[in-house]
């Protein structure tokens, strides 16, 4: 990988995605650290989401050897915005929100694994160090606008 800043961008936000996951994970029932949690992790998992798709996903789409990978990682990004979505409207309290969680705390981990294992090394052999350079500026200024723009906007459906 040439200039690999775009990817260990995004490596650094799996790590801090990770550890809010495990950390969600251990919280019980309707609590303040729950909510707290799952805030943090719902604004970071859709500014990162958005983020990447301007950045990398755009560039990967238009390359023909590239462009399953990214469309694969773009419908898995709106699976988890599903999920996100539907924790949004459900009780915390309940068995079920947890059992909902659990189910996108799997399909996320799986994501982000396929991405860094797969998915990484694939686009970084066909970039260029000015093209990577480049995406990783594009992702770096706009992963703040977009954690703004979560603050005000639901995942999903939730809003409707």
């Amino acid at each position: 990988m040439a200039d690999v800043r775009i990817f260990s961008d995004l490596k650094e936000d799996h790590d801090r995605q990770r550890k809010l996951l495990d950390q969600l994970a251990e919280t019980h029932g309707d609590s303040e650290e729950r909510r707290t949690l799952f805030e943090k992790l719902r604004l970071e998992l859709q500014a990162h989401a958005a983020a990447e798709e301007e950045s990398l996903y755009a560039t990967m789409l238009a390359d023909p050897d590239l462009r399953d990978d990214a469309r694969h990682s773009v419908s898995e990004h709106k699976e988890i915005d599903d999920f996100l979505g539907e924790l949004v409207e459900m009780e915390m309290s309940s068995s079920g929100w947890l059992t909902k969680f659990k189910e996108m705390k799997h399909r996320y981990e799986h994501h982000i694994d396929e991405e860094e294992e797969e998915m990484f090394p694939a686009a970084a052999k066909e970039l260029s160090k000015e093209t990577e350079a480049r995406l990783a500026k594009v992702f770096e200024a706009r992963k703040p606008r977009e954690m703004a723009r979560a603050q005000e906007e639901l995942p999903g459906d939730a809003r409707e």
